[in-house]
């Protein structure tokens, strides 16, 4: 099975459709499919249901797709430093399914896992746990939260080998490894592309089996939100 495509754009060819669902790595803007959502862009895909972190920023990442008015949905955990995505939340332009983060990360892991639900504290007593099944364990209150699949996943990492097999970079690697696992389809772009049995066994984060569609992508911006330095 031939895994390798030419681009972003070859990649994404033949698995879209107004409506899908899919689960976008990165944390703010480390470790984001940066050139996979400029392509859905290109497509103009809509009414989607986006599962990330967060929407990185206005005019870059995930928050190219909310100025194209493509996203219907967001399942996240925080806004960040969207403005886009505040007001089209504000408006009701935007549905939004807030998330603890430990929780966002739990039900995609779950996703990948092929386990439909699990109880936890976190939300317990607050507007997350509304409408939500609880039961008692040990004397503890827990609420269920259902897990979370996709139709496609776009993830990056920084080497990848013509089977799959991916490496992730440090805090890159965030929540990349576990969409990887928890969608149909999974769409990984990386820096580097090496042939199979060239990548060190023991080095790889996410094995070939969960990737179906891999390409090298060029000029990555790897952009930052802020730029702090120490005065001298």
């Amino acid at each position: 099975m031939n895994k390798i495509y030419k681009n972003a754009s070859a990649a994404l060819e033949g698995l879209l459709f107004d409506g899908m669902t899919i689960m976008s790595g990165g944390f703010g803007l480390c470790g984001i499919p940066e050139h996979s959502i400029r392509a859905l862009a290109d497509y103009g895909v809509k009414n989607l249901t986006w599962i990330a972190n967060n929407c990185g920023v206005d005019d870059f990442g995930s928050g190219i797709l909310l100025h194209t008015h493509q996203i219907k949905k967001m399942i996240s955990s925080y806004v960040g430093e969207n403005k886009t995505f505040e007001k089209q939340f504000l408006s009701g332009e935007l549905e939004v399914e807030f998330n603890p983060q430990g929780t966002l990360a739990e039900r995609i892991r779950a996703g990948g896992a092929g386990i439909p639900a699990f109880y936890t504290k976190t939300g317990v007593g607050t507007v997350i746990a509304e409408g939500k099944e609880t039961k008692e364990f040990d004397g503890q209150t827990y609420v269920m939260e259902r897990a979370l699949k996709a139709d496609i996943a776009i993830i990056k990492a920084w080497k990848g080998d013509t089977e799959g097999n991916l490496i992730y970079s440090k805090t890159a690697r965030n929540f990349n490894p576990i969409m990887a696992t928890a969608a149909k389809v999974t769409i990984a772009e990386v820096e580097e592309l090496v042939e199979a049995g060239q990548l060190e066994t023991e080095m790889i984060h996410t094995s070939g089996i969960f990737v179906q569609r891999i390409f090298k992508g060029e000029h990555f911006e790897k952009r930052i939100e802020f730029a702090t330095t120490r005065e001298a």
